[in-house]
C-alpha cells in the first residue's frame, strides 16, 4: 500500500452506510485479503479518531494528517499482525503512538542540528566583524538552508545529524533507521548536495 493509495482513501466519502456495516474483524480479512474497499471503509471509520490523537500530541494539522496517513499505511503493512486481543482502535492508537513518537524524534534531531549548525554561518570570511553586506548574505543563506531542508524527509535530516554531528558509522545509522547502508550514502549525498547549493562556497561536508 503506497501512499498515494492512503491518500485516495481519504477523498473517498460513502454517500451512506449499508444497514449492517461491517465488523471491524470482517475489514481486518478483508485487508489481509487485499480488499481496496475494506481498506477504505476501515480508514473512513477510525481516519478522524487516529488523526484527532495525532494533533493532541503534535498541535499542528499538517503534521497530525500526515502522521495519521503513516499510521494506516503502517496498519496496511502489519494487518497480519493484529491477533484481536485488543480491540482493534487500540491497536491502531498503539501504532499512532509509535508515529507520533518517531515523528518527534525526527522533528528534535532536525532541530538540533540547525540550532548547532546556524552559529558557523555568522563567521565571516575574512575580517573578525561582519559588514553590513556579510550579514544580508549570511541570513540569505540560513533562509535557503531552512528551504531546502524543508524539501526532505525528516529521517534523512536525521540521517545528517547522526553521521556528521553524532559520529555514527553508516552501519549503526542504517540498523537504527531499518535501511540499507546504500541508502544511507544515497541520503547523505542528497543532504549534503542541496546545503552546498544553498549557496556558500565554503561549505563542505566530508563524505563517507
Amino acid at each position: 500500500m503506497t501512499r498515494a493509495a492512503v491518500r485516495s482513501a481519504c477523498s473517498k466519502v460513502a454517500a451512506s452506510n449499508p444497514p449492517e456495516s461491517p465488523s471491524d474483524s470482517a475489514l481486518v480479512a478483508g485487508v489481509r485479503n487485499g480488499s481496496q474497499a475494506d481498506f477504505n471503509r476501515l480508514y473512513e471509520r477510525y481516519f478522524q479518531r487516529v488523526y484527532t490523537f495525532a494533533y493532541v500530541r503534535v498541535r499542528n494539522h499538517a503534521d497530525a494528517e500526515e502522521i495519521a496517513q503513516e499510521t494506516f499505511t503502517a496498519v496496511f503493512r502489519s494487518i497480519e499482525g493484529y491477533r484481536g486481543q485488543s480491540s482493534l482502535l487500540s491497536w491502531l492508537y498503539g501504532i499512532a503512538k509509535n508515529t507520533v513518537n518517531n515523528h518527534l524524534r525526527r522533528a528534535k534531531a532536525r532541530e538540533s542540528w540547525l540550532e548547532r549548525a546556524e552559529p558557523n554561518l555568522w563567521i565571516t570570511r575574512a575580517t573578525n566583524q561582519a559588514t553590513p553586506e556579510d550579514e544580508l548574505s549570511m541570513r540569505r543563506y540560513a533562509d535557503a538552508i531552512h528551504q531546502r531542508l524543508d524539501s526532505v524527509a525528516e529521517w534523512q535530516v536525521e540521517v545528517f545529524v547522526l553521521r556528521h554531528l553524532e559520529d555514527l558509522p553508516i552501519r549503526e545509522i542504517a540498523r537504527r533507521m531499518a535501511r540499507s547502508n546504500d541508502a544511507i550514502r544515497s541520503c547523505l549525498y542528497r543532504v549534503k548536495r542541496l546545503l552546498v547549493e544553498a549557496g556558500d562556497p565554503n561549505f563542505a561536508v566530508t563524505m563517507p
